[in-house]
């Protein structure tokens, strides 16, 4: 079973952070993606960049809205994600809790839904590797 794991933080997370802190956490986390996909759990883990890089879009009456930047209501913001294979939200749940990254943000869990076209069967497309 698939689950996204949403990666927020919030202006504390990084605080009282070196640069050299922020290398190791970099140098950390690519290792335990790298353990993840080893043992079959990871099937995708990305970092984004920050909130203030974002543009959300949305239509309205036909008519197409961009709005740069983050909200300013938002006290946590995504900070990236992972999409990993697990039996169940309990496993789930171990998976996300390893590593650096719960200690400085949040991890939300969700199971992938899983859809199909009512009129040919087909499912959504796969990850392509390459």
């Amino acid at each position: 079973m698939k689950f996204m794991c949403l990666v927020y933080f919030d202006d504390t997370s990084f605080a009282g952070m070196s640069e050299a802190d922020l290398t190791k956490l970099t140098d950390d986390t690519i290792a335990e993606d790298h353990d993840l996909r080893r043992r079959g759990k990871l099937i995708l883990a990305q970092p984004l960049q920050g909130p203030e890089t974002a543009v959300s879009v949305r239509v309205r009456a036909g008519k197409m809205q961009r709005t740069d930047g983050p909200f300013a209501e938002t006290k946590e913001w995504l900070g990236g994600f992972m999409l990993i294979d697990a039996v169940d939200i309990d496993e789930a749940v171990a998976i996300a809790s390893e590593g650096r990254i719960p200690a400085i943000g949040r991890i939300e869990i969700r199971p992938v839904l899983v859809q199909v076209d009512s009129r040919t069967g087909q499912g959504r497309p796969e990850l392509e590797t390459r």
